[in-house]
């Protein structure tokens, strides 16, 4: 985890869940927090969402607890098959294991040896946990509310650029292999980083007509952005497969594919640089210096000159070459219609906004 405002969050929700339970007199307040830690979620959503999955789990914990304390005691090998207990029902339940963690808490709490009368003191913890578990929600609603679609669109770009790089390097042969081959397991993380954003972006509500049209053209110009690194990172991949292929190929043919894969690289930044508002508003959306791939990838087909080399043997970076370029025209369609009905609703980019 890194540190952000959902740190933040938790240690605030956490410390606000505690004085309220100690302004109470209640001297378990230290469950309090743990509940509030237990309960901060990514997302304003998440929070609506699992607020019931957290009660129902606490109550679950707490009958449970309650239950067998008065008819059986609280040995510590009766508290442990009190926990197999709730942790069965709460998967019965399907609810979610960091959820179920909440109601262990619960039974924990519940089944200390106490000096006070018992129902007075599991009426106590009980209160505890559910002010924790109010406080992390209410925290998680009025502070620093995450902006997804900022973070998700930074994430974006971050590694749109650091991929292109790397297919430019890659394509005029001048990249370390080992250094490639980490830099490409790298990539796989921070697009499946950006899946998760994505995902996280699409749960965001928005509450009226006008806001839930632009919410969708941006989830569907979002998620065909992520389409396009993806097969950008498949042409990472193949032209880091074949290189040593590529070298004994006619010099020729290596410009023709160094300049081509350059075009879609333009192509691809400029995509980006109009979402920031970067390039002038009279810009031609559509895809210029087009890439001329249909003839490239005849010329890799036809590749013949050395024996070991086979006809095919260049027909998987011939297909992600197609696709990708296919994949930014079919993009820039889609910038173009979204700027058409929204012009006046621009993509958040700036973090400060």
């Amino acid at each position: 985890m890194k540190f952000g405002a959902r740190v933040l969050k938790t240690g605030l929700a956490a410390a606000i869940a505690m004085y309220i339970a100690l302004s109470f007199d209640f001297t378990s307040a230290f469950f309090a927090g743990i509940a509030a830690v237990f309960s901060i979620q990514p997302s304003i959503y998440r929070s609506y969402q699992n607020i019931i999955e957290q009660i129902q789990a606490n109550i679950i914990g707490v009958i449970s607890a309650v239950v067998v304390v008065m008819f059986i005691g609280n040995d510590p090998l009766i508290v442990g098959f009190t926990i197999i207990i709730v942790i069965t029902v709460c998967m019965s339940l399907k609810i979610k294991e960091e959820t179920i963690l909440l109601a262990i808490v619960a039974v924990i709490a519940i089944m200390e040896s106490t000096d006070i009368p018992f129902i007075q003191f599991a009426g106590i913890r009980f209160s505890s946990i559910m002010i924790g578990i109010l406080s992390a929600f209410i925290v998680n609603l009025v502070f620093l509310p995450p902006k997804y679609e900022t973070k998700l669109f930074h994430q974006l770009e971050k590694t749109s650029n650091d991929l292109l790089k790397w297919i430019r390097v890659t394509s005029r042969h001048l990249s370390d292999q080992p250094s490639l081959k980490e830099e490409i397991k790298w990539f796989i993380q921070e697009i499946t980083k950006l899946d998760h954003m994505y995902l996280l972006y699409s749960e965001e509500r928005t509450y009226t007509k006008k806001k839930r049209y632009e919410k969708a053209r941006k989830l569907v110009l979002f998620r065909h952005f992520i389409h396009t690194t993806k097969k950008s990172l498949e042409v990472l991949r193949t032209l880091q497969r074949l290189d040593k292929d590529l070298a004994h190929i006619p010099i020729d043919i290596q410009n023709q594919l160094i300049t081509e894969i350059d075009k879609v690289a333009h192509n691809h930044e400029k995509l980006l640089l109009m979402c920031m508002g970067h390039i002038k508003e009279q810009t031609p959306l559509s895809v210029d210096a087009t890439p001329n791939v249909p003839q490239l990838v005849e010329e890799l087909m036809n590749v013949e000159e050395n024996e070991s080399i086979q006809r095919f043997h260049f027909l998987p970076l011939a297909s992600s070459l197609i696709d990708y370029h296919l994949q930014l025209e079919h993009l820039a369609k889609l910038l173009t219609s979204y700027r058409q009905y929204h012009k006046n609703e621009d993509i958040k980019t700036n973090p400060h906004e």
